[in-house]
């Protein structure tokens, strides 16, 4: 425990110069927490932008109730909080208690209460929302359509790898940008992909994802490699335009106009590849154990949404079933 609190003093002196003495209520728990879960937990810069969000608004919130000490909280004060966020959807009111039941759980750790008064708040019920999923065949579209103009193209060749990378593994954006040069083993077709909390695991990909991603190191990666003007980028696979790695943003600008192009008119982002890569592995007969440890999820539980029915399936099997679907 002594060490962790040196760590956390330490980042509060790097974030403030100094020891935080004079700042506003919450401030200085907050920056220790923020220290906590990135630099002893080792979350994403994403995921602790994440707490970082949900935490001040719920703050903020606390001050506007004259709560302004964290022993002051009482679990009516984070009942109301929840309450005011009805406007949004129920999987959003769900992440920020996440983050308020982490918050207090670290408040306790660090004796600054007896006890966690958001323990028993519970998040709000939510009904089952099923993820956007492409057909095979759109899938097939879409692929296709990443490769569009010159073959020869470095642009063309990374769109094309990438998302054929992406839907043969089922990778997070992240995942997939993050992806170093290392981790693939094209011999055995396995990549070692780096998820939530610097977990690591090994997917398998498959032939057309492997032809795409040869094509891209061989000629694609090394013409946008050329193109850094400073210090080339030695590790990453996925390059942008100006030889650096390539960005989140970048990737969902790449899928959006791979989708335009395949004509695809409903919404599309880069993790419908990651739901179809799930929903297809289901359809085609894998078990749910099996698709869990390819997507890299905690909970097998948080992997069963995939195992829902197309309504194409369900129309299709109440009719061959029912006895007056005729």
């Amino acid at each position: 425990m002594d060490a962790e609190i040196c760590i956390l003093e330490d980042a509060n002196r790097s974030r403030k110069g100094g020891i935080v003495g004079e700042t506003k209520p919450y401030e200085e728990l907050l920056e220790q927490f923020l220290a906590y879960v990135g630099v002893e937990r080792g979350l994403s810069k994403a995921t602790v932008s994440a707490y970082s969000s949900d935490l001040r608004k719920y703050t903020d919130f606390l001050h506007t109730r004259g709560v302004n000490t964290v022993d002051e909280v009482s679990r009516n004060d984070v009942e109301s909080f929840i309450t005011t966020l009805a406007s949004e959807s129920s999987r959003s009111r769900a992440r920020r208690l996440a983050s308020i039941h982490e918050f207090h759980r670290f408040a306790l750790r660090q004796h600054l209460v007896s006890v966690d008064i958001s323990d028993t708040v519970k998040a709000p019920k939510s009904g089952q929302q099923l993820p956007d999923v492409l057909t095979v065949d759109e899938v097939g579209a879409l692929l296709d359509a990443a490769a569009c103009g010159d073959s020869d193209d470095p642009v063309a060749l990374r769109d094309k790898a990438l998302l054929e990378f992406m839907y043969a593994t089922g990778s997070r954006v992240s995942e997939a940008v993050g992806m170093d040069l290392a981790d693939l083993d094209l011999e055995s077709c396995v990549v070692k992909l780096t998820g939530k909390g610097s977990k690591q695991r090994l997917v398998p990909f498959g032939s057309y994802a492997l032809h795409a991603m040869e094509q891209y190191l061989n000629i694609g990666r090394p013409a946008l490699q050329r193109r850094a003007k400073k210090t080339e980028e030695l590790s990453a696979v996925m390059l942008n335009k100006r030889g650096r790695r390539l960005s989140r943003q970048s990737v969902w600008e790449i899928v959006q106009h791979a989708g335009e192009r395949a004509g695809i008119t409903r919404p599309l982002h880069p993790h419908t590849l990651r739901h179809s890569f799930a929903t297809h592995l289901i359809q085609g007969g894998a078990d749910v154990r099996t698709v869990q440890e390819l997507l890299g999820h905690a909970s097998v539980t948080t992997t069963q949404i995939y195992t829902h029915v197309s309504p194409d399936n369900l129309i299709e099997a109440y009719t061959l079933a029912h006895p007056r679907a005729r």
